[in-house]
């Protein structure tokens, strides 16, 4: 038969031992989210291969060339449309009243009579 201090013993033992376990779980950090480190990440807004235009009035719209400079694939906020060059020209491009024209420091982008998107630059034309 045991004593009352043996017993004693035996259950502050027990106590210190699962003290000591739970301190060890203080440290542990559980991965809730398993595709990453940190949670999802927002993919870029950017267009592959398509060179960003700021414009006057905060405007911007990107352009990609297609078809070695013989078309242009023009993205602005609420549509895509496929530009085909104009004539002979290597600066100009349209398709029914939209006419996209590429100059070296500024280009422009008029919808029939009206320039929507005027005095537009690219950050290579910035860098300069």
């Amino acid at each position: 038969m045991k004593t009352p201090k043996t017993a004693n013993t035996g259950a502050t033992t027990a106590l210190l031992v699962a003290a000591a376990l739970l301190a060890g779980c203080g440290d542990m950090k559980m991965k809730v989210w398993p595709f990453g480190d940190g949670g999802p990440r927002e993919r870029s807004r950017e267009p592959l291969n398509a060179a960003e235009y700021q414009c006057a009035a905060g405007k911007r719209f990107h352009l990609r060339m297609i078809d070695g400079g013989a078309a242009a694939w023009l993205i602005l906020p609420e549509r895509e449309v496929r530009l085909e060059r104009i004539g002979g020209s290597a600066t100009r491009y349209g398709k029914g009243g939209l006419v996209l024209e590429l100059g070296a420091d500024k280009s422009s982008l008029a919808d029939g009579a009206t320039t929507t998107y005027a005095d537009c630059k690219t950050g290579a034309a910035e860098a300069r």
